[in-house]
């Protein structure tokens, strides 16, 4: 390098390009090299008392980590490498619905698996975002068309006392308990074999010279680390990963509302009909009465905060009120921080209002979620793009992986594996609401049966890639449809 050429004056991609030839890789976001060190070598651990034997001491250290400094009104993270927690055939980003779905499926299939999530539970929305109706799983003539391991879930549920209520009654779709299902979710989990990682957020892409994803970088307690892998798969809602690795996305802005549950309280109020959640539709007229009183709608809405009571639950005198909220970027921290302080204090509003109606005066506010009801952010721009118009008029795919039901005024459509794979990076898959398709579709492919759906078929087709060397966009769509079949999924 001539003297007077400094590493700032490199371009990105040339520095990429350097490092990458002398034989590393890159966190795609910070230029970061990844060190081969496993993650308790990254230094020498300093000296102190062995472990329960009281306050470990950590004096001034100089070694692997620098922090960030202030330099000419700017804030400058220095290049350090990153330790490497953990290397895998097939790495799953996000425990929701999809990575769920995807995780299990790829274990079962004789695959080592890693799981890592940023909360402290799996589930996702259905759990800690308490979208507890499972919905859209049936066609227009109200038979079920989503099966696979999300039907095998909700067996796990039918055991439970207090797991779920209202299966095998459509048009009326079965709703969850959020703490059921998180104790289903970790028990499969811990008797899985896979390898998981929770309170753990994925930050950024690991790429090599040809701009090929090679693992992920996660933020924790732990501090900054990297996860190896032959094939990530993203389920983390807003396609942080496959973004951060250079694939090319659209960026959405819809509705982000804050569920919360009512206890205490016998009576429901709900929008009924399947449109209740359509942003082109108005909303439906209120109904109100008594649980069983000719049966249960499939959610609930609410835009204002004027005592609403929701919808029940599995357990007794348990409500769950959905919530539409406002318009918000789901990308900007600005815009979740304020919805997250507003959407509390409206909810508690909504309850004292819920006082003033005769028989409600002793219910109270049990939880507010504590994720927000993120519904879109990025939607990936994939091999295949599906639209309103192609699920309106019935399209068939060759490459179908699955169904979504009926839902507002769509009918049930099928989801082509296309839609799962970028149009250009490579050993990424998407899975969940982040996948391609246009908005009005993304609007249904983002609820919660749908994600079990595709990330069912992500986690066998990732398993396929290592098991036949391929890349995703290679996979033998066939094979991948038949294991599909001989796992249960329907696809038409």
């Amino acid at each position: 390098m001539p003297k007077d050429l400094t590493r700032r004056d490199l371009t990105r991609r040339e520095l990429m390009r350097r490092s990458i030839a002398a034989g590393g890789l890159f966190a795609a976001g910070s230029l970061m090299p990844v060190s081969a060190a496993p993650a308790g070598q990254a230094g020498e651990k300093p000296p102190g008392p062995p472990p329960g034997q009281g306050p470990e001491k950590f004096p001034h250290q100089t070694g692997s980590h620098v922090p960030a400094t202030l330099v000419d009104g700017k804030v400058v993270q220095p290049r350090r490498d990153l330790p490497i927690l953990h290397k895998t055939s097939v790495l799953v980003v996000g425990g929701g619905p999809a990575g769920t779905a995807a995780a299990f499926t790829a274990k079962r299939m004789g695959v080592d698996v890693t799981l890592v999530e940023r909360y402290g539970y799996l589930g996702g929305l259905a759990t800690g975002g308490l979208v507890l109706g499972i919905f859209p799983l049936y066609d227009r003539g109200n038979k079920q068309v989503i099966y696979g391991i999300g039907e095998e879930l909700m067996k796990k549920l039918d055991v439970l006392k207090y797991g779920i209520i209202d299966r095998n009654k459509a048009p009326t779709y079965p709703t969850i308990d959020a703490e059921a299902f998180k104790y289903v979710l970790a028990d499969m989990l811990l008797d899985s074999g896979i390898t998981a990682y929770l309170d753990c957020w994925g930050v950024d892409a690991i790429v090599d010279a040809k701009g090929t994803v090679k693992g992920a970088v996660f933020e924790s307690k732990s501090g900054r680390q990297a996860i190896l892998a032959d094939i990530v798969i993203d389920c983390s809602g807003d396609g942080d990963i496959y973004a951060a690795a250079g694939a090319a996305f659209e960026k959405v802005k819809t509705n982000i509302g804050l569920i919360s549950r009512i206890g205490n309280i016998d009576e429901v109020d709900m929008a009924v009909g399947r449109g209740s959640e359509d942003p082109g539709k108005p909303p439906a007229a209120a109904q109100t009465g008594k649980p069983g009183d000719g049966g249960r709608p499939s959610k609930g809405r609410v835009n204002d905060f004027n005592g609403h009571a929701g919808n029940s639950t599995p357990a007794p005198h348990m409500n769950w009120l959905n919530m539409r909220g406002p318009v918000g970027d789901a990308l900007d921290v600005s815009d979740l921080t304020a919805l997250e302080l507003k959407h509390r204090r409206g909810t508690w509003s909504n309850v004292e209002k819920l006082h003033q109606k005769q028989g409600d005066e002793q219910a109270f506010l049990a939880e507010t979620a504590p994720q927000l009801g993120v519904r879109l952010s990025r939607l990936l721009e994939g091999v295949k793009k599906l639209t309103v118009q192609e699920i309106r008029a019935g399209a068939k795919f060759q490459d179908v992986i699955g169904y979504s039901g009926a839902y507002a005024n769509a009918p049930e459509f099928q989801i082509p594996y296309g839609s799962l794979v970028p149009a250009k990076v490579e050993n990424v898959l998407a899975a969940g609401r982040c996948i391609s398709a246009d908005y009005e579709v993304a609007d249904i492919t983002r609820l919660i049966p749908v994600c079990w759906v595709t990330g069912q078929a992500a986690g066998v087709a990732a398993a396929l890639c290592i098991q036949d060397k391929c890349k995703p966009r290679n996979v033998n769509v066939a094979k991948l449809q038949n294991i599909l079949h001989q796992q249960g999924a329907y696809l038409g």
